[in-house]
Parts: structure tokens; C-alpha cells; sequence
């Protein structure tokens, strides 16, 4: 009844062959061997087998016509055999066209073949099959025998696989990109560890980071350039229900404009030239934590809309990206600048404003708790003595004294900045400040204040001037005024302070 192809390398039948044809094959031989049925017998225990398989049977002509199905083709593919007999292959499976049936035709023949398509219901509905094609022969005519498995389930969980797998990888990229971020945060630590005062004033401060920190509001911290404010942002997240997860900080003046949208919302493989990986933004990296968007008041106008729509609606999109994302990010925000005269100037959006302003929190600068100078004094010959192996144990009350009649227009920072340069030029265990420290001041008019941009200008100036212009390294401009090199080549280019102007000022 059947030509059976041999296996190449062995002298004996395909093995493969007599298993998917187990039940007709092996019931015919037994019953040859046995010599217990007559032909036609036989061939009404096989066709009995063969409409009795639990998997659908199809067999097709060279035209591609059915011309006979078992029982389970009929029950499963919603045909009575009658329907199923008028219909041709390509009316079950919408992958098949008359060209490659006649490929498959041409190429497959005595010869058997397995893959994977779909086929199509009597109701219309579409599903996922495996296909065992086998070629016979009989009275001389070649035929398609197809053995076909309903893969439905088997795919369901095999797209469930890969979610799951999906799912750990993406976990896995965003842990890798936090620790990469934690391990930067490392390098560039905070200035000093934890808040340090004994000011009346200050404790007023205090108690607004407690009554806002455990809840998820969003606070807007001002004040002055070196006055704390990270260390107030910091103070509110571990203060808070959020403290197991990482505060992620953004510094809004630090990144070009063209890439600080992808740093935000981060980018998808090939968004643009250079993209070539797929890249978390730290919205994505603060997710069920703090994003701390420090110096907010220098964002592009473009970005500050699509900021509003991320804290007000929960939803990014990274870049080259189509997909929304919802994210869970408590926004702290701080800012040097008057934001309300950015609005006026056309430069911030007054929404985005009122949306960060919901519990302000102002950093006084140091001349306004002048009676924490002692404390901050001792605190900082301790941390940067036992950095630099210098143990200070005497600090004159004279330089105390001296310190305080100071304003510190650098505030903190500026304060930090001195005592490492004392530590370095002290011989002795003795604190002591030389004469490159002046505190003389000048009585000036109201109206002759300098503005903030102004005295960050001249400041800056200075310092640069000092390091002769070196702006990165151990004793460039960067490390005495505590900012990444890149932050400050932007304010240089933002002040228009060039090496130029210096015979100028």
C-alpha cells in the first residue's frame, strides 16, 4: 500500500517513520506476520486507525485538493467532512499560495518534511500549527499526507517564556544600569554626610523636610548656589517611604540640550546617531524612588512640557521609542535661580512651576546661620584630615572669629573649599589660614549689589584665574569649586567668561 523511503546511511526504515505511522504501520506488519486478517482487512484496520488518530489527518492531491480527513480535522476545524472535502489547502492555510505548493510539491516529494504555520477555522479564527508533510506513492500516483498538531498551547507558553525572559532581562538592565549609577553617585559624593547646624533659624528648615518628607509630594528646594540643597533632597528620601530605593539625581545645566531628553526618558537602539544600545532614562532607573532634577531652572522650554506631562500623568516615552511607560517617581527639584522672573522673562513655564511648588523649601545661605560656622569649621577639618592624613586638633578661636565676619558669598561650599586649602598650608597640627584668605569688606549701596549672575561670574573668574585656567584635575578650577568639568565648562560658556576677557576685568 505504501513505498517507504530507506535511511541513507542505514540498511533498514527510517525509525522516524514507523513512529508517526505507529498505530497503521505497526498493526499491519503484526497482523502480516500473524497471518490473522485477509488484505481487506487489513486495510479497514488501518483506514479505522487513521480516522481514530487524536492529531487532524489531511490528505491532498497534487492540485492541492482534499480528497480525505480523519475525525479529528473535522471536530477541530469546525467542518462537517463534507465541507472539508470540497475545500482545497489553500482554503485552510492562509500561508500557502499556489507557488510554494508547488515548490513544496516539486521538492518534498518522497521525501517528508516538519514546520510550523497556522491554519484557519470555519469560524474565521486563526491558530499556530505543526505540520509533518510525508509523500506517498499508490497506484502509481504521489499524494501529501498531513499530520497536523494544534500548537496553540505550546506557543501561549512559549510567549510566556519570553516575557518572563523579557521581563528578567529588562530587570536585569535596569539593576546594571543602577548600580552603574550608584557607583558614580560613590565617586561623587555629597559634600558632607549629613546636615550640620545648631541655627535657630535653620531648625525651621528642619521641620518642613519632616512634615513633607513621608508623604509623596513634590518639593521645589531654592536657595543660593552651595547652601545644601542636594543635602536637603537627600534628607527628604531617606526620611521617607521610599528610602530602600535609589534617589536619582539629574543636573539639568550639566548635559548638552540635545541629550538631556534621553537622559530623562532614555532612548531606544538606533533613535539617533550614536544610539547603539538601548538605554534606561533615569526616570525609568528612579522608578518606585526620588528624582532629584537638580538646578531645574536651567531646563530647555522644549523639555519642561514633557516633564509636566511625566509628573503629572505618570507616563514617559523614551526616545525613538511608541510605547508609554508608567513610572512611580517622587519629583524633588532645586533651583539657584527666581523662577517666578524666569516666567515673567519667558524662560519657564508658569504650569510646570506650580506643579513643582507644592511644598517649597528654602536653603538659607551660610551668612543668615553664621552660628553654624564653628560647628561646620571642626566638621570639615575631621573629614577632609582623616582624606588628606592631616590630624587637626587646634583651631584658634581667632580664626573662628575671623571666619564669621566673613559672608561667604560661596556659601557652604565656599566654606569647604577654604578649610581644605588651610589644611593643606597648616605644618602643624594648628589650623591656620594665610594671608590669601582676605575678609576686608566694602560698604556698598543697595544699588550697587551684584547680581547673583554676576557674582557667580567674578567668582568664577577668580578661581579660574587662580588655576591658570585648568579647568579639570587636582588643581584645576572643577575640584575647588565641587563640580563635574562638564557642568563647569557650562557655566563658562553660559557666563561668557573667556580667557580673553581676563585683561578686561
Amino acid at each position: 500500500m505504501f513505498v517507504f523511503k530507506k535511511n541513507k546511511t542505514e540498511n533498514n526504515y527510517d525509525i522516524s517513520y514507523f513512529y508517526e505511522n505507529m498505530v497503521i504501520l505497526y498493526g499491519i506488519r503484526y497482523a502480516k506476520n500473524m497471518k490473522l486478517f485477509s488484505k481487506q482487512d487489513l486495510q479497514n484496520l488501518s483506514y479505522t486507525a487513521l480516522m481514530e488518530l487524536p492529531e487532524a489527518v489531511f490528505w491532498f492531491d497534487k492540485d492541492a485538493k482534499l480528497f480525505e480527513v480523519n475525525n479529528v480535522a473535522c471536530k477541530k476545524w469546525l467542518y462537517s467532512r463534507e465541507e472539508l472535502l470540497r475545500l482545497s489547502i489553500f482554503d485552510i492555510n492562509p500561508n500557502m499560495s499556489h507557488d510554494i505548493w508547488a515548490a513544496h510539491w516539486e521538492t518534498k516529494q518522497m521525501d517528508r518534511s516538519t514546520f510550523e504555520s497556522s491554519h484557519v477555522r470555519k469560524d474565521g479564527s486563526e491558530f499556530p500549527v505543526d505540520i509533518t508533510d510525508i509523500f506517498v506513492k499508490l497506484k502509481g500516483e504521489t499524494y501529501s499526507c498531513a499530520i497536523v498538531r494544534d500548537i496553540s498551547e505550546r506557543k501561549q507558553k512559549e510567549a510566556a517564556l519570553r516575557g518572563a525572559l523579557l521581563e528578567i532581562k529588562e530587570l536585569k538592565e535596569k539593576l546594571e544600569a543602577e548600580n552603574n549609577y550608584l557607583q558614580e553617585e560613590i565617586e561623587v559624593q555629597n559634600n558632607f554626610g549629613e546636615i550640620i547646624s545648631n541655627s535657630k533659624k535653620f531648625k525651621q528648615t528642619l521641620k518642613q523636610i519632616e512634615q513633607v518628607a513621608d508623604t509623596a509630594s513634590t518639593v521645589l528646594v531654592t536657595g543660593e548656589s552651595g547652601t545644601g540643597k542636594e543635602l536637603i533632597a537627600r534628607a527628604l528620601h531617606q526620611l521617607s517611604r521610599r528610602s530602600n530605593r535609589p534617589m536619582i539625581k539629574v543636573n539639568c545645566a550639566a548635559l548638552p540640550a540635545n541629550l538631556i531628553e534621553s537622559e530623562l526618558f532614555g532612548h531606544e537602539k538606533g533613535a539617533f546617531t550614536g544610539a547603539l544600545s538601548k538605554k534606561l532614562g533615569k526616570f525609568e532607573l528612579a522608578d518606585g524612588g526620588t528624582l532629584f532634577l537638580d538646578e531645574i531652572g536651567e531646563l530647555p522650554m522644549d523639555l519642561q512640557a514633557k516633564i509636566l506631562r511625566a509628573i503629572q500623568e505618570g507616563e514617559i516615552e523614551s526616545v525613538g521609542g511608541h510605547e508609554l511607560k508608567i513610572v512611580d517617581v517622587r519629583i524633588i527639584a532645586a533651583t539657584n535661580r527666581d523662577l517666578q522672573k524666569e516666567i515673567a522673562k519667558g524662560n519657564f513655564r508658569e504650569d510646570l512651576f506650580y506643579r513643582l511648588n507644592v511644598f517649597p523649601i528654602h536653603s538659607m545661605p551660610l551668612r543668615e546661620r553664621k552660628e553654624d560656622i564653628p560647628l561646620l569649621i571642626r566638621f570639615f577639618c575631621e573629614k577632609i584630615g582623616s582624606k588628606l592624613g592631616k590630624k587637626i586638633t587646634d583651631i584658634p578661636q581667632k580664626l573662628i572669629d575671623r571666619l564669621m565676619d566673613y559672608d561667604f558669598p560661596g556659601n557652604i561650599r565656599e566654606l569647604e573649599n577654604l578649610i581644605e586649602r588651610a589644611i593643606i598650608t597648616s605644618r602643624t597640627k594648628k589650623l591656620s589660614i594665610g594671608d590669601w584668605f582676605n575678609t576686608n569688606k566694602k560698604i556698598v549701596k543697595a544699588d550697587n549689589f551684584l547680581t547673583l549672575e554676576m557674582h557667580q561670574r567674578k567668582y568664577i573668574t577668580e578661581v579660574m584665574k587662580h588655576c591658570n585656567w585648568k579647568v579639570s584635575g587636582a588643581n584645576g578650577a572643577a575640584n575647588i569649586l565641587d563640580m563635574p568639568p562638564t557642568t563647569l565648562y557650562s557655566k563658562l560658556e553660559k557666563l561668557q567668561i573667556k580667557r580673553s576677557n581676563e585683561s578686561a576685568d
